[in-house]
């Protein structure tokens, strides 16, 4: 086993996402940037390039630009990620981003007192969409989408998407503060009639005042890419990959694709109901993973559920795919950055810290630390039903792990890429549920 060293300089507590840089849009599980600004304080680094290889809202990015770092890659499957990641690090004009706001501002202001004059305006069409909205919020979604879609420039269209998206969760039946999707009581839905142009206006302006006061002046000389994608090895080219994978497939751990559902049918996703599939641990495979430490676990697991064996099996097998491909794409002397919580499946509880330390070893890196912090400020279930037993609840998670290892100076891999990888290169197919980049 891997030596675990606990850490409290990790803890930040007291501390959230918002303490140093507030997001545009709320997100599951969203790594706090001072982890990573203290790693590579410690580590001392400050220049390279950069690999998120699961970059959700985009918090490495926080991270690399603090630390003057100019080349940064980011990559998610999930569409509604993407828009956050970009709009939070696109560089766009202030006098427009204004002259818009105060535009559609103005419009919406007139559209309170009398918007039957945009009753041609069509709603989308998406399954069970009178389930969660009522026909007037339907209608007036309907209406502020149809001014986002008119607006040329897409760099700046995103921060108005962002709103939006914001504003569908808000103005549905679902109940607040969850990330699955759970209809309000029918009392509770009699009684909900919400300001939806009110409060896209609200979101709108704290996302434009956020990325002005907190994102908007670090972006100078630096290039983020941002792509819409499972990650595509590349030979030798990242001098640091910063992440925090997911912990568990999305369908029993953090439910990415339904906290994203309305946003990305709203969005014209394609199969936006099959997000939960695509991520890692989305498809189960038939066999057991029957390599390396975790394999006993696993076995445990199965005494008691051989379906969930094979979920989890499925979650490693995936896991360990995307690290062989990370591992590729580091140069020598470069190092990785894995930050994770051990999740409890049938009460068994799985290292996925010491998982990633030996598939990082068994593709020429070298362990060099694991720092154990307290978990008490990412968004996530406090309580789950390991046993699936009504009434019977455990705690989840109160720990994280900071996985650090290097690749070997004299590496087996090829020489280092001379050439930046191509994210949009014919050669490199997008999800073939995805066909087109959508923002």
């Amino acid at each position: 086993m891997y030596t675990v060293t606990r850490n409290t300089k990790y803890d930040f507590s007291g501390q959230s996402y918002s303490t140093s840089y507030p997001n545009l849009h709320k997100y599951p599980a969203t790594m706090i940037p001072q982890i990573g600004i203290e790693i590579f304080k410690e580590l001392k680094i400050n220049k390279g390039n950069l690999l998120d290889p699961y970059c959700g809202s985009g918090s490495s990015f926080v991270v690399g630009l603090e630390r003057g770092l100019k080349v940064m890659y980011g990559y998610d499957i999930n569409p509604l990620a993407i828009l956050i990641s970009r709009a939070k690090f696109t560089k766009v004009s202030f006098k427009k981003l204004k002259l818009l706001y105060e535009e559609i501002q103005n419009r919406l202001f007139e559209l309170r007192f009398n918007d039957d004059k945009l009753n041609d305006i069509e709603s989308p069409n998406f399954y069970n969409i009178k389930f969660w909205f009522s026909e007037k919020v339907l209608k007036q979604l309907s209406i502020i989408k149809y001014y986002i879609d008119k607006i040329d420039d897409k760099n700046l269209r995103r921060l108005f998407y962002v709103a939006f998206s914001e504003t569908t969760r808000e103005s549905s039946y679902t109940r607040n503060g969850e990330f699955k999707l759970y209809r309000m009581k029918e009392e509770d839905m009699k009684r909900f009639n919400p300001d939806v142009y009110n409060i896209y206006l609200d979101k709108l302006r704290k996302a434009i005042t956020s990325y002005e006061k907190y994102y908007y002046p670090l972006l100078n000389n630096s290039k983020i890419i941002i792509d819409f994608r499972h990650f595509p090895k590349s030979q030798n080219y990242f001098d640091i990959v910063l992440t925090s994978p997911p912990y568990g497939d999305s369908k029993t751990t953090v439910a990415y694709g339904q906290f994203s559902l309305f946003s990305n049918e709203w969005f014209g996703i394609k199969d936006a109901r099959k997000i939960d599939q695509l991520l890692m641990g989305g498809k189960t495979k038939k066999t057991i993973y029957q390599k390396g430490l975790i394999v006993d676990y696993i076995k445990k697991i199965e005494k008691s559920s051989p379906k969930r064996a094979l979920e989890v099996s499925s979650f490693y097998e995936d896991l360990e795919s995307s690290i062989n491909d990370v591992s590729i794409s580091v140069k020598p002397g470069g190092k990785i950055i894995y930050i994770i919580g051990n999740r409890t499946v049938k009460d068994v509880n799985l290292p996925t810290d010491q998982f990633i330390a030996e598939k990082f070893e068994k593709n020429n890196f070298k362990h060099l630390v694991t720092y154990e912090r307290a978990l008490g400020n990412k968004a996530m279930p406090s309580l789950n039903s390991p046993t699936n037993v009504t009434g019977i609840k455990r705690s989840t998670m109160t720990k994280e792990y900071i996985i650090v290892c290097e690749k070997a100076k004299t590496s087996k891999s090829l020489q280092v890429s001379e050439k930046p990888i191509k994210p949009y290169s014919s050669k490199i197919q997008t999800n073939s549920n995805y066909r087109s980049d959508p923002f």
